[in-house]
C-alpha cells in the first residue's frame, strides 16, 4: 500500500526554527534566544501545541478527505460498469446480406442454482458482413513484389507455397476478401499439404493481421484447426474494429494476412514452407463491446418535505451516471398528480430559486435538491427550486450497474 502524504509535514523543530526567523524579521530588538529567557519558553509551548494539532490533522479520516474535496469542487469518480467484449456467431455462414445485432441487445451468463445471471448491454450496433475471398497473394521477407496467386470461382488453380522455400520472419501469404469485415469473426478453410515440419503446432511461429487502412493489426485466433498451416482445417480469426480496403499487386481488397515471426524461446523454427491446395473465407460472427449495465424507467423516491437541500437515496445502485439519460419527476400532493420535469446539473452554480434542477450524486446513490446559503449580509439564498412539502419525487432513464458481481470471467 502506498503511504499517505501528511498534510503538513513540519514537526516541532521545524516550528521553532520558523519562529526564531520571524523574531528576527519581527521583532529585531528581541536578540536573547536562550532557553532560559521567558519568551523561549512561550515559543516552545506554542510550538508544542501547533505540533500537536499538526499531528491530529495528518490523521484526518477519509470522509473528511472526500468533504474537502467537496469544498473545493472535486468530486470522487463515479463507480464505472465491467465492459467486455461479446460474439455473436451466426447458426449459418453469412453468405448474403449483412447480419446486423442492434445496439442494446441484452445478453447474460448461465443461471445456476447458486448464481444469478449477469446480464449485460451491446453498445451498439454490430454486423456480420459477409466476406468471401477474391484474391490470393504471397510475399516474402526482403521482396518487395507480392506474387498473385491465381484463384478463380472453384478455388486454387494449382497447389503453392505460403512462403518462401525456407521460411523466413516476415514471409506471408496475403487473402483478399471482397469487402471490409471490421469486428466480424471470419473461418478461413485451409486445404493444404503437411510439409512445413518442424514446428510446435500448439505454438506456430505465425501471426494472422488485417489492414486497418494505415497499419497492420493483430487478429486474435480463437481456433486453428491447422497448427500453423500444417494440415487441413478451420482458422477462425477476429477481425479488429477497423478493416479497411488497400490495392495490393494490382488487386484492391480487404487484406488479411498470415506472417511468419520469430519462434518462441526454446521452440523450433519452420524448416519448409507449408503448401496450400485450397482456401476459402466465409464470415460466422461479430465481436461488439457489451456493459454490466440496466436501464431502469422509474423509480418512486419519496415524498418530499418542502425543505431546501433535501436528498433522496436511490433504492438500487451503483448508478452510472454516463448511461441512460436520468430525469427527475416531482407531482404535487393530488388526487391525479400532473409530474413536472426536473433537469440534472452538474452543481448549482448557475441555478435560480425557480429553477426545476437538480443533482444526481452516482458515488452516494442519491438525489439531491437546491441548497439554501447564507449570504455575507445574512440573507438566503436559494440555489434550485424546492419541491413542494409532500410532493412525490421520482427518478427515471437512470442506469444501475457496476460492482464485483459484473467481473465474470471469459467464455
Amino acid at each position: 500500500m502506498l503511504p499517505t502524504p501528511d498534510l503538513d509535514d513540519r514537526r516541532f523543530q521545524d516550528l521553532m526554527d520558523e519562529a526564531r526567523r520571524l523574531i528576527a524579521r519581527r521583532c529585531p530588538e528581541w536578540t536573547d534566544h536562550n532557553p532560559s529567557d521567558p519568551g523561549s519558553t512561550l515559543v516552545e509551548a506554542f510550538a508544542m501545541m501547533a505540533d500537536q494539532m499538526i499531528h491530529r490533522i495528518n490523521q484526518v479520516p477519509d470522509r473528511l478527505y472526500v468533504k474537502f474535496l467537496d469544498l473545493i469542487g472535486l468530486r470522487m469518480l463515479p463507480p464505472a460498469a465491467a465492459r467486455t467484449p461479446v460474439t455473436f456467431w451466426s447458426t449459418a455462414p453469412v453468405t448474403e446480406a449483412p447480419l446486423v445485432i442492434r445496439g442494446g441487445t441484452r445478453v447474460a451468463t448461465l443461471r445456476t442454482e447458486t448464481e444469478e445471471a449477469v446480464s449485460f448491454r451491446t453498445d451498439g450496433d454490430v454486423a456480420m458482413v459477409p466476406g468471401p475471398l477474391a484474391h490470393v497473394v504471397t510475399q516474402n521477407h526482403g521482396d518487395d513484389r507480392p506474387q498473385d496467386r491465381e484463384f478463380g470461382s472453384h478455388g486454387m488453380r494449382a497447389p503453392f507455397p505460403a512462403f518462401g522455400s525456407v521460411p523466413q520472419p516476415g514471409d506471408a501469404v496475403l487473402l483478399g476478401l471482397e469487402r471490409a469485415v471490421p469486428g466480424c469473426a471470419v473461418r478461413i478453410e485451409f486445404d493444404g499439404r503437411i510439409d512445413g515440419v518442424g514446428v510446435d503446432p500448439q505454438a506456430p511461429p505465425l501471426v494472422w493481421e488485417a489492414w486497418d487502412g494505415s497499419v497492420w493489426s493483430v487478429c486474435e485466433v480463437s481456433t486453428d484447426e491447422t497448427g500453423g498451416l500444417n494440415r487441413s482445417g478451420n482458422i477462425v480469426v477476429h477481425v479488429p474494429d477497423a478493416h479497411d480496403t488497400a490495392v495490393l499487386g494490382g488487386r484492391t481488397a480487404a487484406w488479411l494476412r498470415a506472417r511468419v515471426i520469430e519462434p518462441e524461446d526454446g521452440l523450433p523454427g519452420y524448416t519448409s514452407s507449408p503448401v496450400v491446395r485450397g482456401l476459402s473465407t466465409v464470415t460466422v460472427g461479430a465481436t461488439v463491446t457489451a456493459t454490466h449495465v440496466e436501464v431502469v424507467d422509474r423509480e418512486y423516491l419519496d415524498d418530499a418535505e418542502g425543505v431546501p437541500g433535501q436528498r433522496f437515496a436511490v433504492p438500487h445502485g451503483p448508478v452510472l451516471t454516463p448511461y441512460g439519460d436520468p430525469y427527475v419527476e416531482v407531482a404535487p400532493r393530488g388526487d391525479e398528480p400532473a409530474w413536472e420535469v426536473w433537469t440534472r446539473v452538474d452543481d448549482f452554480a448557475g441555478s435560480g430559486p425557480d429553477d426545476r434542477h437538480f443533482v444526481l450524486d452516482a458515488v452516494a446513490c442519491e438525489v439531491q435538491f437546491g441548497p439554501a446559503v447564507r449570504e455575507p449580509d445574512g440573507s438566503l439564498r436559494q440555489y434550485g427550486a424546492v419541491p413542494a412539502d409532500g410532493a412525490s419525487v421520482r427518478l427515471r432513464g437512470f442506469a444501475v450497474g457496476g460492482g464485483q458481481r459484473g467481473n465474470v470471467p471469459a467464455g
